[in-house]
């Protein structure tokens, strides 16, 4: 499933006009990316939590010449899925 695709499912389940559920959509998107961006945990029960973690500077290889390279420290962005929704995933006959 794409955006355009949750958009219309939305719009679909909750008798919304589609650019009504698209503002919706994109407003929940912007407020998890907002509350990650300040380290802010994002937790939706039964569905997960949202989280970044802080990844070290490091050294690799590049695959193909083998040559050393560095690799810069970042934020990296972490998902616990819910158990409701490991549930719904789990179970065959949803």
């Amino acid at each position: 499933m794409n955006k355009t695709e949750l958009i219309d499912k939305v719009a679909k389940e909750s008798a919304l006009s589609k650019s009504a559920a698209e503002q919706v959509v994109n407003s929940v998107f912007s407020a998890i990316a907002e509350a990650m961006k300040t380290g802010d945990k994002v937790t939706l029960a039964g569905f997960g939590t949202f989280s970044t973690a802080d990844r070290a500077a490091r050294e690799g290889r590049n695959p193909q010449s083998g040559e050393k390279i560095a690799i810069p420290a970042k934020k990296a962005v972490k998902f616990k899925p819910g158990s409701k929704l490991v549930d719904v995933i789990q179970c065959p006959e949803n």
